[in-house]
């Protein structure tokens, strides 16, 4: 029965590829988005930015303000059990 089933299902194996290729690069991309270690360098990167004029005093406060609220999303993903 195994091997009946193997061939049946063979010409779904690119889409099964396909969705663990998919499910791999979310989980990529969630564990860099919730990362406190990437978001405070971000942080550090928007302070660098401010002090050599490449943005203003108001650009800085709302990208900061973007960044601060993930970290907190962070804070609350790892206490939820999420990766990251």
């Amino acid at each position: 029965m195994g091997l009946i089933s193997a061939i049946v299902t063979l010409p779904l194996a690119p889409v099964r590829v396909a969705e663990w290729t998919i499910r791999r690069v979310i989980q990529e991309a969630e564990r860099q988005y919730y990362d406190p270690a990437v978001i405070r360098r971000q942080l550090a990167e928007l302070s660098r930015r401010l002090d050599d004029g490449e943005l203003t005093e108001k650009e800085f406060e709302r990208l900061e303000e973007e960044l601060l609220d993930r970290l907190e999303e962070s804070q609350a993903h790892r206490a939820a059990g999420g990766t990251g």
